[in-house]
Parts: structure tokens; C-alpha cells; sequence
């Protein structure tokens, strides 16, 4: 064979294996795993697992479902983003804001969960095969936050239901707080105690894992560190498991003072494609085409807010860990692992900031610590679903309610006051909006961003200097909405004026133009031209230059800097004089 033929296709092998690694990111880490890396990613997903499990199981009664829906939508994501992940930190599971979301759209009714599933895997892996991942930019820091805060307050009253004990509570927002305190009086004494009880323990135990990190900690063994820090770390499973055993306590001596989760289905969820029907509780059948248009405006939101949330997780600490990841990878990754959730019925999921954060700190090496938390899942869904029997739903509540407590950043308020102010109008009309309904404050927010946007594309900062000749100098880029603004700023600064003035046009941040921009600048031109002085072009972008060349526009003069141009107009003066 040939050197030149070897030589094209070593290359073309080279070129094929980079991209086989790049739609398959485990290659890249797997050829050169160690014994080292092993160890940790073992104790990393350990620990994780540990959070998952009572995490899972209280995130499905914020979405309305039996518990072991929480745990179905639990393991999937581990085994899939191993394959196709590119952050070693990033955990895929239930979260509390899709949760949230699955509840305001499918009201707690598990098949139509499932097929939310599958629709939203489809919109988010096509996203990524499209490359659209540029989209997600289009959500302002102001609309994430004002939503995920209204989200905390939500999901954190909707729990003080369920650490009361009461009965009978509308779901809606505004209705839910009024019956909420109306019926305090009806009040079970049990899980009042006990769900207060287990809030006081992991904000206590919580506290203690903060202040370890702390400059000012106290100084201990370094075992005596590493033992807080596991207990902490494992604090919803050691309060999930003491308060069952509290619960099972008094049942078996035939006191049922707690409301307990109840009978739940046992072992691993079935293999089998997501319904494509449903039916009502009076016999009705549902077809899919209902269904999908009951879905409405939800199958953008959450497919949306799900690679949102992961995504801004996985660059949070792929910076802090020195990496860099895909970002339509990513979407890939969490497409593809709610395709395959819908299969073993689990709700739609996204990545985890908290469980992400131990898994970070715990010193995962691979995304292979998601398989080892996979396996703990898929362990208790086969051996313990008895024991959730005697889980109490006020006990899970706490659970919640510490989660999601420090999703409530008040301080960013401030913050937004100090640098622009007007960045608050997107943060207030989100978070207000979705008290009434999660979908419309997300879609509210990002309308107003939208408008924002829109109005400094439509009026660019134009700083206008006298020299004897006006400048005007567009402060950043010139397209077809800011056409009008800028006509007026030249009528009436110059071309109204008495006498009429030339003016020195500086487009050094002008990058792009189009058409709508040359008729305009061609009238412009023109006027000049009847009133017998210059519009003058400085400083123009070469790719610009070419396209006002191009145009061939009548009276178009040009220079590469604003001094050059008012020399050149002086000259024009005196020649006229």
C-alpha cells in the first residue's frame, strides 16, 4: 500500500475515533481508569446513593406521585451519563423544581408523568442533535432566579401540610396557604412534633457541615472531621430511617399517632414502552393527541428548565474543578436519560445541585460514581419498599423543606439593585407570576427579558460631540430595529438644525448591518445631499466596508478615523466658503 493512501486513512481513523469519543465521552476516561479512581468514585456514589433514596422518595409527593416514583426516575440517569457525560460531578435524578413542574402539569397522575417523560427526552435530545443549545441563553440570570425562588416558597409551604398532619388541602398556591391556616386547629399532635423535630435536625446537622468548611472551625482530629462530615453529608437517610423507626414504634403498640406513606408497589418497575392513553377515573379514554394538547405550553417549559438547571450546574463546577464540558453533549445526556426513564416509569429529571455538591466534595474521579448510586437505588426498590411502609410524610416533609430552603436567595435582590436596577422588572414579574402558575412566571420573565433585550437592540447609546462638525458615535452595534433611532438622532441634531450640519458617523462597534440599514443610510444620504452637506463614515469594520461598497451607495465617503473625517469636512467647508 501506498504512503500517501496509509497516510489518509490513519487520518481518517484518527478522525473517526475523536468522533466516536466525542458522542461517547466515556472513551476518553475509561482506556486509562485506576485502581485509585475505583475507590473513590465507589465511596463518592455511596454516598450519594445514601442522599438519593430519601431525596427520591419525598421529590415524588411534591409531584403528586406514589413514592416509588421518586425511586423509578432515580437510577436511569446514573447509567446513561456514564456513557455520554462529560462532567465527572453532575447526578441526574428527581429534582425539586421538575417536581414542582411535573405536578402543575400532570396533577399527580402517573401515566401522564411517564409520557411527559418520553416527550420531553425527545424535544431535548432533538435540541441537541440540532445543536440548539444556544437557546438556553436566551433565559436571563433574573428570570432563573426569580423562578427558582417562587419555586422554594411553593414547594417549601405545599410541605407544611404534611408536618401538620392535615387533610383535604387544595393544591393551588393562594388556596393552599388560606386553608392551610384555616386549619391549623385540625392539627395532628404527632407529625406536628415529629416533622418539627426532624427540620431541627438537619438544619442542626447541616449547620455542622458548614462550619467544618469554615476558616474559623474548630479544631478536632481528623477523624473526628471525616465522622461529622459522613454524618452530616448522610443526614436524610439517618432522620428518614430514625423517624420510620419512631413511626413503626408506636404502630406496634397500637398507638398510629403519625400518617405514615402507606402501601407501596414492590420491586423493580417494568420494562415496557410509556402509554400512549390514558383513562379517567369514570372510564373515559384519553388519546394522546389530548393528552399532548392538555401538555400545552409545558413541553417547552420543562424540557427548557431541565437542561437549564443541569447545564448551569455543570459548568458551576466544571469550573471550580478546572474542566470543560459539552454543553449539547450534555443535553444529549439528559435527552437520552429520559427517553430510557420513561421505559421503567420515572418522571422527567434533571441534574441535582445538591447531591451534585457531594459528590464533588466526596471526590468523585469518573462520572462512574452515578453507577454505583444507580445500584443502591435499584437495591432498595428490590429489597426495602416493605420498610417505606412506615415512612412518615412528616418526616419526608422536613426533607423538603431543608432542600429547598436555600433556593431562597435573598440576597441576590440587592445585588441586582446595586449593579442595574432594572434587571428586578424580569426577577418580580417571574417570581409573582409563578405563584398563579409555574409555566406562566417562567414564560412572563423571559417575555420581559425579551422586551429589554429588544428595546437596547432598538436604541443603541448614540454619544453625540461637537467639533464644529457633529460625531456621532454609536456605542454598539447597528441593526434593523435601531434604524428609526438613528434617523431621528440625525434629523434632528443635524439635518434640522439651521443651518443644516454635516455629521461624522463612528462605526467602530458596528460589526454587522443589514439590509433594512443600507435603505435607511441611503435616504440619509440623500438628504444630506439636497441640504449640501456630508454624512461621513469613520472607523468602519472591514466585513462593513465591504457590504456599504457593495451597496454602492450615492455620496458614500469613508475614513479610517474620526480626525481624518473632520479634517476631510473642514476641507469641504472651506471649499464651499
Amino acid at each position: 500500500m501506498d504512503r500517501p493512501l496509509l497516510g489518509r486513512l490513519s487520518a481518517r481513523g484518527c478522525c473517526s475515533f475523536s468522533t466516536l469519543k466525542a458522542w461517547l465521552p466515556i472513551l476518553s476516561w475509561l482506556p486509562r481508569y485506576k485502581l485509585k479512581w475505583l475507590q473513590m468514585d465507589l465511596l463518592a456514589g455511596l454516598t450519594v446513593g445514601l442522599m438519593t433514596v430519601p431525596q427520591a422518595l419525598a421529590y415524588a409527593e411534591v409531584a403528586g406521585l406514589p413514592v416509588q416514583y421518586g425511586l423509578y426516575s432515580a437510577f436511569m440517569g446514573g447509567f446513561i451519563y456514564t456513557l455520554l457525560g462529560t462532567s465527572k460531578d453532575v447526578t441526574l435524578g428527581p429534582t425539586a423544581i421538575m417536581s414542582l413542574l411535573c405536578f402543575s402539569v400532570v396533577g399527580g397522575q402517573p401515566h401522564r408523568a411517564v409520557l411527559l417523560t418520553l416527550l420531553c427526552g425527545l424535544i431535548q435530545a432533538g435540541m441537541a442533535l440540532l445543536r440548539l443549545g444556544f437557546l438556553l441563553d436566551f433565559i436571563s440570570f433574573p428570570v432563573i432566579k426569580g423562578f427558582t425562588c417562587a419555586a422554594a416558597v411553593t414547594i417549601g409551604f405545599g410541605q407544611v401540610k404534611n408536618i401538620l398532619g392535615l387533610q383535604g388541602i387544595p393544591h393551588e398556591f393562594f388556596l393552599e396557604v388560606y386553608y392551610t391556616f384555616y386549619k391549623i386547629p385540625e392539627a395532628r399532635i404527632g407529625d406536628a412534633v415529629l416533622g418539627l423535630l426532624c427540620v431541627a435536625l438537619l438544619v442542626m446537622l447541616s449547620f455542622m457541615k458548614t462550619s467544618l468548611s469554615s476558616e474559623d472551625a474548630p479544631t478536632c482530629s481528623r477523624v473526628a472531621r471525616k465522622l461529622v462530615w459522613t454524618v452530616a453529608t448522610m443526614r436524610n437517610a439517618l432522620v428518614v430511617v430514625a423517624a420510620s423507626f419512631v413511626a413503626f414504634s408506636w404502630n406496634a403498640s397500637g398507638y398510629p399517632v403519625f400518617t405514615v406513606t402507606g402501601e407501596t408497589s414492590r420491586g423493580l418497575p417494568p420494562f415496557r414502552p410509556p402509554p400512549t392513553s390514558d383513562t379517567t377515573a369514570n372510564g373515559t379514554v384519553v388519546s394522546f393527541g389530548e393528552i399532548v394538547e392538555g401538555f400545552g405550553g409545558a413541553l417547552a417549559v420543562i424540557p427548557f428548565m431541565g437542561l437549564l438547571e443541569s447545564i448551569a450546574i455543570a459548568k458551576a463546577f466544571a469550573s471550580q474543578n478546572d474542566y470543560r464540558i459539552d454543553a449539547n453533549q450534555e443535553l444529549l445526556a439528559i435527552g437520552l436519560t429520559n427517553i430510557m426513564g420513561s421505559f421503567v416509569s420515572a418522571y422527567p429529571v434533571t441534574g441535582s445541585f445538591g447531591r451534585t455538591a457531594v459528590n464533588s466534595q466526596t471526590g468523585v474521579y469518573t462520572p462512574a460514581g452515578g453507577i454505583v448510586t444507580s445500584v443502591i437505588v435499584l437495591l432498595s426498590l428490590a429489597f426495602l419498599m416493605p420498610a417505606f411502609y412506615y415512612i412518615p410524610k412528616a418526616c419526608l416533609a422536613a426533607v423538603i423543606i431543608c432542600a429547598v430552603a436555600p433556593m431562597v436567595d435573598y440576597r441576590v435582590v440587592a445585588k441586582m439593585w446595586k449593579i442595574r436596577k432594572l434587571d428586578l422588572l424580569p426577577f418580580v414579574v417571574t417570581f409573582l407570576m409563578s405563584f398563579w402558575q409555574v409555566q406562566y412566571g417562567i414564560v412572563g420573565g423571559v417575555a420581559v427579558s425579551g422586551a429589554l433585550l429588544l428595546h437596547n437592540t432598538a436604541r443603541p447609546p448614540i454619544k453625540v460631540s461637537d467639533h464644529g462638525v457633529l460625531v456621532m458615535e454609536l456605542g454598539s452595534g447597528l441593526s434593523f430595529p435601531a434604524t428609526e433611532y438613528l434617523s431621528h438622532m440625525i434629523h434632528t441634531q443635524a439635518l434640522q438644525a439651521c443651518p443644516p450640519r454635516s455629521v461624522v458617523l463612528d462605526c467602530h462597534h458596528v460589526s454587522v448591518i443589514d439590509y433594512t440599514v443600507i435603505s435607511e443610510l441611503r435616504d440619509l444620504l440623500r438628504q444630506f445631499s439636497l441640504r449640501e452637506v456630508q454624512l461621513v463614515f469613520s472607523r468602519l469594520q472591514l466585513s462593513v466596508l465591504e457590504v456599504l461598497l457593495a451597496a454602492d451607495l450615492q455620496g458614500f465617503r469613508y475614513t479610517d478615523s474620526v480626525e481624518a473625517a473632520l479634517q476631510m469636512e473642514s476641507k469641504s467647508l472651506n471649499g464651499r466658503l
